[in-house]
């Protein structure tokens, strides 16, 4: 299965956006991960509609949109009209998951859903089925830049296992302390889409890390 790269452009720089949202279309990134959110689900905040609307125009790449937010079936119908394509939900903010997966198909868009570090895979063995993306969440969800749990290749390998014979065509997204360090051994895992935040828009080169993030993930063979 083909490895995707996602910079997340919560790391990128606001003075600039269009500039970095440019270099992103011109590199060897795959999609852009918008992170959305709320002060309430995690103690942060960051953009909602109007920024997205102004990304999407644009971008010439896919929008991943990461809602880490409360309650997120009450938008899932305004961030499709805003230009996401992919939209990931928490399985930990969701009471009535089935029915906000269902929602965000409906909306025409690709349904994800994220776990925290400390839920295992198997709570989504009733779902798994119905997704398109489970995003496995390699820091606690909130703040960029923090230090990677390797308890998520362990997480890796026991979705790659419930997905075997059921939904083989998954992609299993990992977010948070991804970087060149590492982004090898995620793939050989088991993992198929990666999201960088400070790990490219830190460096001196992205578009130049991009590529190099690209180059480790096609060299690695997935188990």
């Amino acid at each position: 299965m083909k490895t995707i790269i996602a910079p997340s452009i919560l790391a990128a720089d606001f003075a600039n956006l269009q500039r970095d949202i440019e270099m992103i279309n011109n590199s060897e990134a795959d999609w852009f991960h918008v992170d959305v959110m709320d002060g309430a689900f995690v103690p942060n905040i960051s953009f909602g509609f109007p920024v997205i609307e102004a990304v999407k125009k644009h971008a010439q790449k896919p929008l991943d949109v990461h809602l880490m937010i409360v309650k997120p079936q009450r938008f899932v119908e305004w961030f499709a009209k805003v230009g996401a394509d992919r939209i990931t939900v928490h399985y930990e903010a969701c009471t009535h998951l089935h029915l906000t997966i269902q929602a965000i198909k409906a909306a025409g868009c690709k349904a994800g859903v994220a776990l925290n570090p400390h839920t295992p895979v198997s709570v989504l063995e009733d779902i798994i089925g119905d997704l398109d993306l489970v995003l496995i969440m390699s820091v606690n969800p909130g703040f960029g830049g923090q230090e990677f749990i390797h308890n998520t290749y362990k997480k890796i390998a026991d979705l790659k296992r419930l997905i075997q014979g059921v939904n083989e065509d998954l992609i299993i997204e990992v977010d948070g302390g991804v970087g060149l360090q590492n982004i090898a051994k995620l793939v050989s895992a088991g993992a198929n889409a990666f999201v960088a935040g400070s790990a490219v828009f830190a460096t001196e080169n992205p578009t130049e890390t991009i590529a190099k993030m690209k180059q480790l993930t096609n060299n690695s063979v997935s188990i």
